[in-house]
């Protein structure tokens, strides 16, 4: 029975008020009263429904919501089979409940922003066909919406593809809110806004539009004063308020349009690039004696976003007249469309924390709240319809093309204003033709799709490529991008690709048992080419099982001894994949030694819908592990990275401000400690580039027996800084002395013995600066890539490296300290440990891992550290920070209270587990 809390005070109750419908009864249609006009009038006894605290949610998720289902159970080994999808098949009802204080002169409105597939609505008994709903309302009022079934091949929805099992609902149900809205006699639509930036952009005015559409909504013609405001958001500032007036003919709808002038706006930046400065919009309409009738807002950014395609015919993206190369992944929303503020705000700060700076939604546009996010953090969104269902299918009704121009105007006006848009994809694979919607006031780039299949004739070439891979490949497929005739390269590191990755992600071994069963797991190390149910959608599917990514785990580090052996085998495998790719990417922008040069990509992708094992920066639960390492090394914006095609150094910059004079140390060591080569180059940086600075001789790798390990530091150079040749050395020191060299700038207070080289330089190198630090294990031979043989998913590869030899390396002597570093005084500080590795042996200790864990051993997520999966050199010391998130996020994490029982979890290839206590 609806309660008398649903009825207290009214929804809405002043012009330009818009509230959500806040919470639903839900129920089958088999179980409720067929009589539909009945059940949506107030009154009805509806104690029999499940209620769901939540204004949104498909079917399958108001059934977590309500406790039907739970995350833990559901999610375990193959439960989603389980679920019985036969009770989606039929009609489903949400209904709620609510007050108004109707009256003369107030007319009130139903807006639906994303109920799938299709509905029926029902408002105080009566069918409900326009979304003015002021002659059906009462003080007290009862709303019925009717979903039903979905379709992904017959219906325009949110599907999946192949990126995972589908929802036993696919989706179906009110995902987004539904509101209701109180105007006076005329009403605004969605306001756009639209900015002209003036040049140089420091200092110069800027042009502001500010757009809607107005709806007389009386028989009468209605002379109206539209006002407009434009001030900053948070701080002090120019503030401009201006009006005009405008005569609307009765029942008319009309453009309004009020542009002016900002003498020196702030401009927005994308995080690495600069701050992100907001303004706030707003547009107000009064009709007779000064009455506000409506009023509609937005928060925007001065930026311009551009693009252009090459002599190559690849997309080059342009922010604020500066060259951009987008480098991000694609994002994944919750498989039940489930939407968290503060989760998406985690993972925000995890993109910040990886160096990316785009991220790319395919079809899925989420909720308004993450654009919000992400302008406030300045994350470029480039954001776009989807493959592989109805969308890119050519067989199209009417009322299809009516429902796709319907979204596409739905979908603009909420992303427009946006400063953190990058630009929009009308399809992705495949666009759907020519009758395409066009998109209204939209100052970024819209391009067809996110491939080179064909493109409409009123716009070029979208210059992105879609080419795989989508499975494992080797370090050296990026850097392969010298085309022999009759072969392609597909994606390596060239052009702009819109989607593409090595199919990595494995979750480490504590996430791993909160989804897997025993025989799941055993399956794992055991059953290289089984078909498992944590990949992909269907039985059929090319990515249903770890067939590929196994073969070259067996081959390359040799069969798995246990389920321990095989998951840091793994990670082992996706640190490398995703540093590789990235680098890749990074190395050729900018680069005059490039043949084609790299302009974007999107590696696919950044998260899961649901426990993958596979495609995935980060897992499901939000723990950073190998992939996470390896990208966030690669995606360092000053960094310097190794070329294995080439056996080059290549230096990369990808701020707009750094520049000055650098050094980078060059070091390579067999596993016993031997120094094989050492070399100091000196050199210069400059913003937004890459360049080789070095080729490695060929005495360099004369030595490789088996498995090397090549180190590489990047110092921002002290004007004391001295040059260092290079040379081969075959009989290192055993007297030198420890640099006191730091992962990520924090030399140790005191110094150690040490075999490295580096300590020849001692007094100049303590006063640098230390940008970067990446260590690469090299084998006597590379991978060899059958390209001819290549498919859309993969390029096989006919012989593997070996790296067996770094499964015999002798256990290390490392040592590990921890302290509180600092601790938050409430709920929204950070809590910060400092972690102290020391390894004692003579010879490396290789692939160190840490893990954050509470009292009871959980893992602390999120958790932010500087790095992580470290190699050790002989002799080396070096501290690592890790933080929790602070702000909104802790409400997701509950962080605080964990990190207050801090416990590191420490284990490497060679190290014994570890495990250190706050001290």
């Amino acid at each position: 029975m609806v309660t008398a809390a649903d009825l207290t005070s009214a929804l809405v109750s002043t012009p330009g008020q818009t509230a959500p419908v806040p919470a639903w009864y839900l129920q089958s249609s088999t179980k409720a009263a067929s009589d539909l006009e009945a059940l949506s009038r107030p009154g009805i006894d509806t104690s029999g429904w499940l209620h769901v605290n939540t204004s949104k949610c498909t079917l399958m998720g108001c059934l977590l919501e309500a406790g039907i289902y739970n995350d833990t159970d559901l999610f375990y080994s193959d439960n989603l089979r389980r679920v019985d999808s036969k009770q989606f098949e039929v009609p489903w009802l949400y209904r709620r409940e609510f007050a108004l204080d109707p009256g003369a002169g107030k007319y009130f409105h139903l807006l639906t922003h994303g109920i799938t597939s299709r509905a029926d609505l029902y408002l105080n008994g009566k069918a409900s066909h326009t979304y003015d709903i002021t002659n059906l309302v009462d003080n007290d009022n009862a709303l019925l919406i009717q979903a039903y079934p979905t379709s992904y091949y017959s219906d325009l929805a949110v599907g999946w593809g192949d990126w995972n099992p589908w929802p036993a609902d696919n989706g179906t149900g009110v995902w987004r809110d539904v509101e209701v809205k109180q105007t006076g006699s005329v009403a605004l639509g969605p306001l756009r806004v639209v900015t002209q930036l003036g040049t140089p952009l420091d200092g110069s005015p800027a042009n502001v539009t500010l757009k809607s559409r107005a709806q007389n909504l009386e028989n009468e013609e209605v002379i109206i004063t539209v006002t407009g405001t434009v001030y900053p958001e948070g701080s002090a500032g120019e503030t401009l308020i201006w009006s005009q007036t405008v005569t609307l003919p009765p029942l008319s709808t009309t453009d309004i349009t009020l542009t002016t002038t900002l003498q020196k706006p702030a401009i927005w930046w994308p995080k690495q690039w600069g701050s992100q400065p907001l303004y706030n919009a707003q547009l107000s309409v009064f009709v007779s004696n000064n009455t506000l009738s409506d009023q509609v807002s937005a928060v925007f950014g001065f930026r311009s976003v551009t693009s252009q395609l090459n002599s190559y015919n690849d997309t080059t993206f342009f922010v604020n007249g500066q060259p951009f190369q987008v480098l991000g992944a694609g994002y994944a929303p919750d498989m039940f469309l489930r939407f968290s503020s503060a989760k998406f705000e985690s993972e925000a700060r995890y993109v910040l924390d990886l160096g990316f700076n785009t991220i790319r939604l395919e079809g899925k546009n989420e909720h308004p709240e993450l654009y919000q996010i992400a302008d406030r953090l300045g994350i470029m969104t480039l954001a776009g319809w989807e493959c592989c269902d109805k969308f890119p299918t050519p067989i199209w009704s009417e009322d299809d093309y009516g429902i796709a121009n319907a979204s596409m105007f739905h979908e603009a006006g909420m992303l427009q204003s946006h400063p953190s848009i990058l630009g929009y994809l009308i399809g992705s694979d495949y666009w759907p033709d020519s009758k395409a919607a066009r998109i209204q006031d939209w100052q970024t780039p819209v391009l067809s799709s996110a491939s080179k299949r064909g493109f409409p004739s009123f716009m070029p070439s979208p210059g992105l490529k879609m080419e795989g891979p989508y499975d494992w490949v080797p370090p050296n497929y990026w850097y392969d991008t010298v085309v022999p005739s009759g072969t392609s390269h597909l994606g390596a590191a060239f052009g702009f690709g819109s989607e593409l990755g090595a199919g990595v992600g494995t979750p480490n071994i504590s996430s791993l048992y909160k989804f897997l069963s025993e025989s799941d797991l055993t399956d794992l190390w055991t059953n290289p080419n089984k078909d498992l149910f944590h990949m992909s959608s269907t039985d059929t599917s090319s990515f249903r099982n770890r067939k590929i990514y196994n073969s070259g785990l067996w081959n390359r580090w040799g069969a798995p001894t246990s389920l321990e052996d095989y998951v840091q085998k793994s990670q082992i495998t996706d640190y490398e994949a995703t540093r590789a790719q990235f680098e890749g990417y990074a190395a050729n922008w900018g680069n005059s030694n490039s043949q084609r040069p790299a302009t974007g990509m999107i590696y696919w992708m950044l998260n899961g819908a649901f426990p993958s094992l596979h495609w995935s920066i980060w897992d499901y639960y939000m723990h950073p592990a190998g992939a996470y390492f390896g990208a966030k090394v690669g995606s360092r914006i000053e960094h310097v990275v190794f070329d294995c095609v080439k056996k080059s150094v290549v230096l990369i910059n990808r701020s707009l401000g750094k520049e000055g004079p650098r050094s980078v140390g060059i070091e390579i060591i067999d596993l016993t400690g031997k120094i094989l080569y050492s070399s100091t180059v000196k050199t210069t940086t400059e913003p937004n580039t890459s360049r080789e600075i070095t080729s490695l001789a060929s005495s360099a790798f004369e030595n490789i027996k088996d498995v090397v390990l090549l180190r590489l530091v990047l110092s921002d150079t002290s004007p004391n800084g001295s040059d260092t040749s290079s040379k081969v050395l075959s009989n290192p020191s055993s007297s030198s002395k420890d640099t006191g060299l730091k992962v990520l700038c924090n030399p140790p207070s005191s110094s150690s013995s040490s075999s490295s080289s580096f300590s020849t330089t001692t007094t100049t190198t303590t006063k640098n600066t230390e940008l970067s630090r990446n260590t690469y294990w090299l084998s006597k031979d590379l991978d060899t890539l059958a390209w001819d043989n290549s498919n859309w998913y993969n390029t096989p590869v006919t012989k593997y490296s070996d790296y067996t030899a770094l499964n015999k390396l002798p256990a290390a002597n490392v040592s590990v300290s921890m302290t509180a570093w600092s601790k938050g005084h409430s709920e929204y500080e950070p809590s910060k440990v400092q972690v102290t590795l020391e390894n004692h042996s003579s010879f490396p200790a290789f692939f160190i891992s840490l893990n954050l864990v509470d009292k009871e051993g959980k893992d602390v997520m999120p958790v932010i550290w500087d790095d992580n999966y470290l190699t050790l050199w002989p002799r080396e010391k070096v501290i690592v920070r890790v933080r929790t998130l602070e702000g909104a996020e802790l409400a997701h994490a509950a962080a605080a209270a964990a990190a207050a029982a801090a416990t590191v979890k420490v284990v490497g290839k060679n190290v014994k587990g570890i495990t250190v206590m706050v001290g």
